[in-house]
């Protein structure tokens, strides 16, 4: 069951309950092996990347039940710290183990990780934040050995280049490390506010996440504790554009409207009428083409990059020219030709691309190559002419729960072929 049968000309109307974020829960998980009590956390979304993360730390030996969304992790009689290979080249975020297994165990052998093909994500700058933080690198063929025979210490580290994952890594290492360590130039997503959180609750001292400076002083233990995982901005975003591009309505319930401000901007530049509560987010195109939008893509608090192939495809259909930069990722635009041959007007042109709007999509067989391609080729799938095929639907069950179950309830026709 690897393909999507999508009927097209659906307008996507009602009502979505976002889940948890796929981006702050995977490093949370591995955060878990820094902890000596069992934990719990709630508002975990059901999607591929996570089941692989929990696959993973039962190898390594932690003790997890699995209840409705909630999940009681106990890592403290925890003995392995090599992750198989296996499991490993399957997510991106298996980097992320680490730093907690070398930190813990003083010693760590893990595979270089896997994820999506969407350009150069080297993991240099998790590394050099450990080698400063007093941790030996040994790179090999196809894996990392991490040494640290000393307990290690702080250190004011500046990221040459923001990231989220080396921020996450640097943070987690400089928990249990002797005393301060400064991260500069950090990144300053949600997720990483959420990490911060998670680990302050399990006895950590850090303050400045969500800033580009995090302070980090380190403790001599981590315990257990309750953590609830902030709901998926890029899901809301995702939906959002789902009833922009149909002419719909619709309102997103258990989201957090301040993680979008710059996708909320674009969207009512391109005509919806949004309005937004403690917790919902609302948006209405009907009767309405959307106006063709510029998009940038930066880091956080900046346009995010995985918003940026949902806005091509908006401005695929918008009335009027736009140009999308992409700043982040150098092979993100690779789902564009699958639009072009469903008729977008689409030209690449190095980092960004010239889109000029068409009244109409028609139905093609598409292949997809990544998680938030695979979830825009599906999108354009359901407002298109005709029938269209989605093949490699493997990559959008990687981070969105119940995606095509959510679009039918908005009135979409998507069966498994």
């Amino acid at each position: 069951m690897n393909k999507l049968y999508i009927e097209g000309n659906k307008k996507l109307n009602g009502h979505v309950v976002i889940s948890g974020s796929k981006n702050a829960a995977l490093p949370i998980l591995f955060m878990t092996i820094l902890a000596t009590e069992e934990i719990e956390i709630h508002n975990i979304p059901q999607v591929t990347d996570i089941k692989i993360a929990i696959k993973l730390l039962k190898y390594l030996g932690a003790k997890i039940k699995n209840k409705n969304k909630i999940l009681y992790i106990d890592t403290s009689s925890m003995n392995i710290y090599n992750p198989p290979y296996h499991l490993t080249k399957k997510i991106r975020a298996s980097i992320w183990m680490l730093s907690p297994l070398v930190t813990r165990f003083g010693k760590a052998k893990i595979f270089f990780p896997g994820g999506c093909d969407i350009g150069c994500r080297p993991i240099d700058l998790h590394l050099k934040g450990l080698v400063s933080l007093g941790v030996k690198i040994i790179k090999k063929d196809n894996y990392i050995i991490a040494l640290a025979d000393r307990p290690l210490q702080g250190k004011h580290i500046y990221i040459e280049k923001i990231s989220v994952g080396a921020t996450v890594t640097i943070m987690s290492a400089a928990t249990l490390a002797k005393g301060l360590t400064i991260i500069e130039n950090a990144a300053q997503e949600p997720e990483i506010v959420d990490v911060a959180k998670f680990l302050n609750t399990l006895g950590a001292n850090i303050t400045g996440a969500g800033s580009n400076k995090i302070y980090i002083t380190g403790v001599s233990k981590l315990y257990g504790g309750y953590h609830k995982i902030i709901p998926d901005r890029i899901e809301t975003g995702t939906f959002l554009i789902a009833a922009a591009i149909s002419k719909g309505f619709i309102i997103c319930n258990k989201t957090e409207p301040k993680y979008l401000t710059n996708v909320l901007k674009k969207l009512s530049e391109s005509g919806a009428n949004i309005k937004v509560g403690k917790n919902w987010i609302k948006l209405d195109m009907q009767k309405k083409m959307p106006k063709a939008v510029n998009i940038s893509t930066s880091p956080y608090p900046g346009f995010p990059t995985d918003m940026q192939p949902q806005f091509t495809l908006l401005n695929s259909i918008a009335q009027g020219k736009s140009i999308i930069v992409e700043n982040i990722f150098e092979n993100r635009f690779v789902y564009t030709n699958e639009l072009i041959r469903m008729g977008a007007k689409i030209k690449i042109k190095k980092n960004y691309i010239v889109c000029t709007g068409t009244s109409k999509l028609s139905s093609n067989n598409l292949f997809c190559h990544d998680l938030r391609g695979s979830a825009t080729l599906i999108l354009a799938g359901c407002i298109a002419n005709g029938i269209t095929v989605v093949n490699n639907i493997h990559h959008f069950k990687r981070g969105y729960e119940s995606f095509m179950k959510k679009l039918n309830k908005l009135g979409a026709n998507i069966k498994y072929i």
